[in-house]
């Protein structure tokens, strides 16, 4: 399979450099299972949602993962948290006119952190007080590389679901940011049953596939949570005839690994493409993702190739707002 089958070509004006005005006025784009597709907003979710479904939520909590400092040397950094990897320890990636050496001392004010080793293509680093303070006192948000704006106090709210529980992403599940408390209200008052998982949203996620062979893709490795009792509510819900709904293609990898690895948590790479035979979920909802990306990838191989061309084709006749402050879609698993 190529990568030339995953491209298009995408309006810059339809990039969402900022949010809807509130977090359920964004649209929403429903397919079902045939292909068939309907335009309506966001608001309207819960009308294609039935009482015993179960909706599985990603908790994972963005953390300030872009910091600015100086190497000793005094040249400029810029470091990217990829993982904290324990109380004092990061892998991150680091951006400086030279690749700063094992034992050189990187400086964010009042804080330092020493390179411990390459692990290609990130650095370990040791902060000298624990990690995750100094990311919380030093960083700034990581939004996406395409949103050409640095983050602001407003950023700070609107790029974070409003469940997020666990910090370790350093990036949204951005299926998550169209729920505000009211419509999460709204749809437990249904009898829909409300699960969360956690996944740590890597920065790969904004990386494009560069061979042309996608099966020659290396993909990169997430951690996950998946609890015992969460697919324990799958199989119950299975078993009633209703349906599994995935918020966010991050709940969908976490629950589908869960289930390929028969284990509730640990790291997983799991890569899905066109052919994969999808374990747990019925439904899927989504933001529009990156062109030669393997979210792309995943929501073609959910439902299809033709038809998300299709879909991506009407969102962008019909002018939707892409990626990570746009509009969503719904998606129905192929018949």
């Amino acid at each position: 399979m190529r990568l030339q089958q995953f491209d298009f070509h995408l309006p810059p004006e339809l990039i969402a450099q900022a949010p809807a005005a509130s977090r359920g006025a964004s649209r929403l784009l429903v397919m079902n299972g045939k292909g068939g597709l309907s335009d309506h907003v966001f608001g309207e979710l819960p009308a294609f949602i039935e009482p015993g479904d179960l909706m599985v939520f990603n908790d994972t909590k963005v953390i300030r993962a872009r910091l600015f400092g100086t190497k000793n040397t005094g040249g400029k950094i810029e470091v990217m948290v990829e993982r904290i990897l324990d109380s004092h320890h990061v892998l991150a990636s680091v951006r400086a006119s030279h690749s700063p050496k094992p034992g050189s001392m990187l400086d964010f004010g009042e804080d330092r952190a020493e390179v411990i080793e390459k692990r290609e293509p990130f650095h370990v680093l040791r902060f000298s007080e624990g990690a995750a303070e100094v990311i919380e006192r030093c960083g700034k948000l990581p939004l996406p590389p395409y949103i050409a704006h640095a983050a602001t106090q407003y950023d700070e709210e609107r790029y974070q679901t409003v469940y997020a529980k666990h910090p370790g992403a350093v990036a949204a599940p951005t299926a998550g940011l169209h729920f505000d408390a009211s419509m999460l209200e709204k749809i437990a008052g249904m009898g829909v049953d409300i699960a969360h998982v956690t996944l740590h949203v890597g920065a790969g996620t904004f990386q494009p596939v560069r061979v042309e062979n996608i099966l020659e893709h290396k993909m990169h490795s997430e951690v996950f949570h998946v609890p015992q009792e969460v697919m324990d509510r799958v199989e119950q819900t299975k078993a009633k005839g209703k349906k599994v709904i995935s918020v966010g293609t991050t709940a969908l990898r976490a629950l589908e690994s869960a289930a390929l690895y028969g284990k509730n948590s640990g790291e997983t790479s799991i890569y899905i493409t066109p052919g994969y035979q999808f374990r747990v979920v019925d439904r899927l909802l989504t933001n529009f993702h990156l062109p030669k990306s393997t979210l792309l990838m995943l929501v073609s191989a959910f439902s299809g190739m033709e038809a998300i061309r299709c879909a991506y084709h009407h969102a962008i006749r019909e002018n939707y707002r892409f990626f990570s402050y746009g509009d969503a879609m719904l998606l129905e698993k192929k018949l």
